[in-house]
């Protein structure tokens, strides 16, 4: 009897899948595509949110994996506790670094040299020249240091920035150089220009850009939101830019999707895009390969990668 695997792509659109196994396809539909009951590997509909996500966990009793085809996993741990002991859940390591990196250093740019302006700008005809901050001779912290803030310092390198500091959960040494704890993040804020937020969202970093994290960046300095919306504290922001000391660009928010009316739309010195870090075109051929990698070790009976957790 072979097993059964949930995917939210067509099965015959993904190259290398093993055979031996059984694939439905269900991105997020109303109806279900075969019982849930015998699955036994499923891959995560992509952005359709946490009630689609964690919809049919309470009745996958067989499933072994859940795959996401995103690097945060929150939208899948409220249904985990519906989940037998022993089920692995994977992330997509892997998939959004490209796109997620391309975006924060479009972010900085574009926050620094002012493009939202110009871009007002030419909607009036308004020729807006001027004296506009560079990347360059700048301060960098990249709160988070997993493969996606790697990713970003990356693509940093060229620009001539004074320097890159790294923070993550725990202390290591990279071939970039030191990583420091989330202890350190006190110490190390008054120093940075432009402070970019990759971590994930766990109960450690919700929040963890609040009222006193903001106070101790220096003033005119740059927060970019790459991670999720809830890492950074609204209103403690909102404090921040309208007193005009700090600077934001976000790709995320909180609340999400942000509301026609709320506060932040309007708020100075804010660049602001709807959590578009990993569509692009560079995340379904990536989501593919990933895909039937996991697949072709999960039908041979070896260890998937990217496990981040096993359910007890």
């Amino acid at each position: 009897m072979t097993k059964d695997v949930w995917l939210p792509i067509p099965a015959d659109e993904i190259q290398g899948l093993p055979a031996g196994l059984t694939y439905h396809l269900w991105d997020g539909g109303p109806e279900f595509p075969a019982d849930p009951a015998e699955c036994a590997y499923y891959v995560v509909p992509y952005m359709k949110g946490p009630a689609v996500a964690t919809r049919p966990l309470p009745g996958m009793t067989s499933v072994e994996v859940v795959q996401t085809l995103s690097a945060g996993i929150d939208h899948v741990q409220p249904g985990l506790g519906s989940l037998r002991p022993g089920v692995r859940l994977c992330n997509a390591r892997g998939v959004h670094e490209a796109s997620t990196a391309e975006l924060t250093l479009a972010l900085v740019l574009g926050s620094l040299r002012g493009l939202p302006g110009f871009v007002r700008g030419q909607d009036r005809e308004e020729w807006r020249d001027g004296f506009y901050p560079a990347l360059a001779d700048k301060s960098v912290l990249i709160v988070g240091y997993g493969s996606i803030g790697a990713a970003i310092e990356d693509r940093l390198a060229p620009f001539e920035c004074a320097s890159v500091t790294r923070v993550a959960r725990t202390a290591r040494t990279t071939a970039r150089g030191p990583v420091h704890p989330l202890a350190d993040l006190p110490g190390l804020l008054p120093d940075a220009d432009v402070v970019i937020l990759s971590t994930p969202l766990t109960e450690q970093t919700r929040g963890l850009a609040g009222a006193e994290f903001l106070a101790r960046m220096k003033d005119g300095a740059l927060l970019v939101n790459v991670a999720r919306g809830p890492v950074v504290d609204t209103a403690a922001l909102l404090a921040e830019l309208e007193s005009g000391r700090l600077r934001a660009a976000l790709d995320v928010t909180d609340p999400e999707p942000l509301p026609a009316g709320h506060p932040l739309w309007h708020a100075p010195h804010v660049l602001i895009t709807p959590h578009v870090g990993g569509s692009t075109s560079a995340f379904m051929p990536r989501a593919k390969r990933l895909i039937a990698e996991q697949l072709t070790r999960f039908a041979a009976g070896e260890p998937v990668v990217n496990t981040v957790l096993t359910t007890e």
